[in-house]
C-alpha cells in the first residue's frame, strides 16, 4: 500500500477556516467520518491530515485548497451588524449556510469592483442620500421620484415576479448589487446588506415570496443609504425602545415607498370605507394586488394611516404568518437559477469583460459558479447574443 502523503499546513488555518464556516469540531468530524479527537489533533498541530483529507476539508469549508498553505490566516471581511439582536432573536452563532452567503456576497462585490474598473478605469458611484430628519414620507417620496415609481406603473405589473424584477433592476441602476440567498432559512435571515462604497450590496432570501423580497430590498436600501448595513429580519414591536429606531424607520420608509399615504387614501375602496376595525379580506387582497405588495403591508399601511386598529393588524398578521414561495418540484432550470441568484447587472459585468478579453471563459465559469456548457444559455438570456464559450489556451 502506498504511503499516504501528509498535508504539512499551519494548524491555525484549519481552526480559522472552521470558525469562519460556522462549524463545530463534532459537525466536521461527522462529515469526514472521523473521531472529533482526530480533527482536534490536526488543529493543534499534533498530527496532520492527508492531502485527500485536506481536500475534503476545503470542500466543507468552501475554501480553495491553496488557502491552507498560507503562512497565516488571511484578512477576512468585517462581521455584519446584527439588527436581529434588537429583537432578541439571534442565535449564538450564525449557521454555516448564512456565513457562506455572507462570504459569497463580499466575494462577488470584490469581483464586480475589479471587473468594473477593468471596463471603466474608475470606481462606480452610489450617491443616493436622504435626511432621516425629514421623516419617512418625505424620504420615501424622494426615492420614488428618483426611481420613477408611479401608482400606474405598480398597478400595471402582470404578476409578482415582474414587479420584483422591476424593483431589483431599479435599485441596481442606483449603483448597487442585489443578490439572492437560497440556503438560509427564513427564520434566520430575511435579508442583509453591505453598505461599503462603492458597490454596496443587498441580499434577499429566495425562500421569501417575491412581494416580501421587494419590501426587504427597500428596507435594506435605507440601511445602505445610511451606511448601516447588517443582518435583518424586519420584525418590530408595538412599543419599541430607542434601540429599534433604525429598523422601524427602515420599515416605515419601505412601506411608504411601496404604498404612499397620499395614494392609498385616494383609493376608491379606502375613500368609501374610511376607518374600519375589520377590513374584509377581499378588499385587502385587491389593494395588495394594485400595489404588488403583501397583504400584511396593506394592513400595516392602513394602521399607520389611522384607518384601522392595532388589534386588527395583529390578528391578521397572526393569520398570515411568513410569506413563502409555493414549493415547486424540480425548481428552475440551472441557467435561470444563476441569473436569479447574482442578477443581470453582475452577469453583464462578467460577460462584457469576457467580450473585451479581460477574462477567460474559465473565469466566467468561476465567477458565475456554473459549468462552461451552461454559459451560452445564460449569455443569450441576459445579453441577447449567441457566442461559443471556449477556454483560451
Amino acid at each position: 500500500m502506498p504511503k499516504r502523503v501528509q498535508a504539512l499546513i499551519a494548524p491555525e488555518l484549519l481552526v480559522w477556516a472552521r470558525h469562519r464556516a460556522g462549524f463545530t469540531v463534532e459537525q466536521v468530524a461527522k462529515k469526514l467520518s472521523i473521531r472529533p479527537e482526530r480533527l482536534s489533533e490536526w488543529e493543534s498541530g499534533a498530527k496532520y491530515p492527508t492531502i485527500n483529507q485536506l481536500r475534503q476539508l476545503a470542500q466543507i469549508y468552501k475554501r480553495p485548497l491553496a488557502v491552507f498553505y498560507l503562512s497565516a490566516p488571511p484578512l477576512d471581511f468585517d462581521p455584519l451588524r446584527d439588527y436581529r439582536s434588537i429583537w432578541g432573536r439571534t442565535r449564538e452563532t450564525e449557521s454555516p449556510e448564512l456565513k457562506l452567503e455572507i462570504r459569497r456576497a463580499w466575494s462577488r462585490r470584490d469581483i464586480a469592483l475589479d471587473l468594473y474598473q477593468s471596463l471603466e478605469g474608475e470606481q462606480p458611484s452610489f450617491s443616493l442620500e436622504v435626511d432621516p430628519s425629514e421623516g419617512p414620507e418625505q424620504v420615501a417620496k424622494k426615492i420614488r421620484s428618483i426611481l420613477g415609481v408611479t401608482r400606474e406603473l405598480q398597478s400595471g405589473f402582470l404578476h409578482d415576479y415582474e414587479a420584483y424584477n422591476w424593483w431589483r433592476s431599479a435599485l441596481e441602476s442606483l449603483g448597487l448589487l442585489v443578490f439572492q440567498a437560497s440556503g438560509v432559512e427564513l427564520s434566520e435571515m430575511r435579508g442583509f446588506s453591505i453598505s461599503e462604497r462603492p458597490f454596496p450590496v443587498i441580499v434577499v432570501n429566495v425562500k421569501d415570496a417575491p412581494v416580501a423580497r421587494i419590501f426587504t430590498m427597500l428596507h435594506e436600501l435605507i440601511h445602505v443609504i445610511q451606511l448601516e448595513g447588517g443582518l435583518c429580519d424586519l420584525e418590530e414591536s408595538r412599543d419599541h425602545p430607542p434601540s429599534q429606531d433604525r429598523e422601524v424607520f427602515s420599515n416605515r420608509v419601505a412601506g411608504e415607498i411601496l404604498v404612499p399615504r397620499e395614494d392609498l387614501v385616494k383609493e376608491e375602496i379606502v375613500a368609501r370605507r374610511g376607518f374600519d376595525s375589520s377590513w374584509p379580506d377581499h378588499e385587502i387582497a385587491e389593494l395588495a394586488h394594485t400595489y404588488r405588495v403583501s397583504q400584511e403591508v396593506i394592513v400595516r399601511r392602513l394602521l399607520i394611516c389611522g384607518l384601522t386598529t392595532d388589534e386588527f393588524y395583529q390578528q391578521k398578521r397572526a393569520e398570515w404568518a411568513l410569506y413563502k414561495r409555493p414549493d415547486r418540484s424540480g425548481g428552475p432550470q440551472l441557467y435561470r437559477k444563476v441569473i436569479s441568484t447574482v442578477g443581470t447587472t453582475f452577469i453583464r459585468l462578467v460577460l462584457t469583460n469576457y467580450y473585451q478579453e479581460n477574462i477567460t471563459a474559465r473565469d466566467v465559469s468561476d465567477f458565475l459558479n456554473v459549468r462552461l456548457k451552461h454559459l451560452g444559455r445564460i449569455e443569450r438570456e441576459v445579453m441577447g447574443t449567441n457566442i461559443e464559450f471556449e477556454e483560451v489556451a
